[in-house]
């Protein structure tokens, strides 16, 4: 990376991934849109970003998916949201180093999105709230925002309308079966149910909830069907989002070792434990501080 104008390489900023827990679909809106709940859950395995701030305004980008155009990665598209936003002159050299499986519903490109914006909002001193960087993260995907809040949270609308809560922080065995499963083919499946009844936050913690995308990826991918199965026998199991991938929760992380263990080889997994606050705002105020100490610490030598 070039034209680096931080005097020491900052620690990386995490992008955690995330579970839906439950995921009902109430409604459609006249755009086509479906009206969701859902409750978002961070867990404590996440990507990493390291930026390095550039005075030419050129974006760069390392450690992507090589198949993906750099200008349609999401990471890109946040830091020129964000330079067309606030009109700076700054750019950035970003590196990712990518942790969270690809395509499996975990929420990584728009975590890594989420912690893009923030961070740059700090590098670039742009100054934006949280909820204006909520609103910029929406355009790039429904996830965003909550990656941005941080907390985990009951969401509803099309997922951008959240509601802080702290569910248990549960083990997860989670397990990729293979597939890519793209999310505009199950909300577009004519057998998919759009009518559930709103539940409330009270109805959910008491152990409410199911996910409504799941009877639709079992009629079309078989796989998935089978690897919801194998785990449902061992501990209670369900589809994260659209999928692909699919957790069961486990009492401790022993339990969810153990079930990991006798994973069969066609299926990728891992354990993971849920997490109701996001690693992003540790280090957003670690950052925070370190900028406050420099400046209390310029004063002191300018006196």
């Amino acid at each position: 990376m070039t034209s680096a104008a931080l005097a020491q390489p900052d620690p990386p900023w995490p992008a955690p991934a995330k579970l839906n827990l439950i995921l009902h679909v109430t409604g459609r809106r006249p755009d086509g849109y479906h009206l969701l709940q859902t409750v978002f859950q961070f867990l404590d395995l996440a990507d990493t970003l390291e930026f390095r701030v550039r005075t030419d305004g050129a974006i760069t980008l390392a450690g992507n998916q090589p198949e993906i155009p750099v200008e349609t990665d999401l990471i890109y598209r946040a830091a020129r949201l964000l330079q067309l936003r606030t009109g700076t002159a700054a750019g950035a050299d970003i590196r990712l180093s990518k942790r969270i499986p690809v395509g499996g519903g975990l929420g990584g490109g728009s975590s890594d999105a989420a912690t893009t914006l923030v961070a740059l909002d700090h590098y670039w001193k742009t100054g934006l709230s949280k909820r204006e960087l909520a609103s910029l993260g929406l355009s790039l995907g429904a996830d965003v925002p909550v990656f941005v809040a941080g907390h985990a949270a009951f969401a509803e609308g099309v997922g951008e309308l959240l509601t802080p809560i702290d569910p248990p922080e549960k083990w997860y065995v989670v397990a990729h079966p293979g597939v890519g499963i793209p999310t505009a083919a199950v909300f577009n499946d004519p057998d998919l149910t759009r009518n559930t009844p709103p539940i409330t936050i009270r109805d959910f913690l008491g152990g409410a909830g199911l996910n409504d995308c799941e009877a639709v990826v079992r009629k079309r991918y078989p796989e998935v069907a089978h690897l919801i199965d194998w785990l449902g026998e061992r501990a209670p199991a369900r589809l994260t989002g659209t999928g692909a991938c699919v957790f069961a929760a486990c009492p401790d992380a022993a339990g969810a070792g153990k079930i990991l263990a006798e994973l069969p080889a066609r299926w990728q997994g891992l354990v993971a434990r849920g997490v109701n606050r996001s690693p992003l705002l540790d280090r957003l105020a670690l950052a925070t501080g370190a900028a406050d100490t420099r400046r209390r610490n310029e004063a002191v030598t300018d006196v």
